[in-house]
């Protein structure tokens, strides 16, 4: 399906989408670009990539299908410096948690006959760099890809097959909706997890070091506080205004569960928690 790909970020995401397409017979060459030598070559010691590059606009020459997997306050950096080489039909695509911001960005700086479409992939874990990809990553998840009034029609189709071709439902979302979305099923959880680990370690009221005693609940509950900190700090700045409304609207229900605590109230605290109990099941 894609003759070559190069990919800009070989990490969890970019390495498992290689990893998935490669296992599914849909790419020919994958080329990885990186600025961390020592992870390309991990990569192509894993079999991940064919061959690398650490400079992007050398990386990208040739390719019909870009992945860029960056931190996202560097994506359109990264994708101005490579448009000015690409061939004409090239598509290009990324994996950030934020779609409105690059969007925007990118489908401005794509040079005629070549295209831009948006997507962002809803799996992962908290562990970083090529040795963390494996193949089945995506596997019944959805990677969700977010078209505009400018996105070609011929390009979209090519993404959301090559996501699908990774094992992916592939729902299309405007990229504003995608933003209100994930802002509250990722990026606050991620906000909370951040908050209770710094909350847990800063409190000392009885000296000591009170994370060394936590156990599985604790440790369940923040293990994505062991995510890439880089990400998540350009996610907070790009989602800003999305991530702080979902940020006071669950600082209303904290404060409610606060103040059924404080009046000893057990009918509504049990009301409380199986609620949320029943909904969390049904997730499941």
């Amino acid at each position: 399906m894609i003759e070559r790909l190069a990919v800009i970020g070989v990490g969890l995401i970019g390495g498992s989408l290689a990893r998935a397409l490669r296992e599914a017979h849909a790419v020919g060459e994958i080329v990885g670009i990186d600025r961390d030598e020592e992870n390309l070559r991990r990569g192509v010691e894993l079999g991940v990539l064919d061959r690398y590059v650490v400079d992007p606009r050398e990386g990208v020459q040739g390719a019909d299908v870009v992945f860029v997997s960056t931190p996202v306050c560097s994506i359109p950096t990264v994708v101005a410096e490579i448009a000015p080489v690409l061939k004409p039909g090239t598509i290009v695509t990324d994996g950030g948690s934020v779609k409105e911001f690059v969007v925007a960005a990118c489908e401005n700086l794509m040079p005629e006959g070549v295209h831009f479409v948006g997507g962002h992939p809803i799996s992962g874990t908290e562990h970083s760099g090529v040795q963390a990809s494996f193949a089945t990553l995506y596997q019944g998840k959805r990677s969700i890809v977010t078209p505009t009034e400018k996105t070609d029609p011929a390009a979209l189709e090519k993404v959301v097959e090559m996501w699908r071709r990774a094992g992916c439902r592939v729902p299309l979302m405007d990229p504003v909706q995608h933003d209100r979305m994930l802002a509250a099923i990722s990026h606050l959880p991620h906000m909370v997890a951040y908050s209770l680990v710094n909350a847990v370690d800063g409190y000392d009221r009885f000296g000591g070091d009170l994370l060394a005693f936590t156990a599985g609940g604790f440790r369940d509950f923040t293990r994505i506080a062991s995510s890439d900190p880089v990400m998540w700090r350009d996610i907070a700045l790009t989602n800003r205004e999305a991530i702080l409304e979902t940020m006071d609207f669950f600082a209303g229900y904290l404060a409610k569960l606060r103040s059924l605590v404080e009046a000893g109230d057990a009918q509504a605290l049990e009301a409380f928690f199986l609620n949320s109990k029943q909904k969390r099941d049904a997730i499941l």
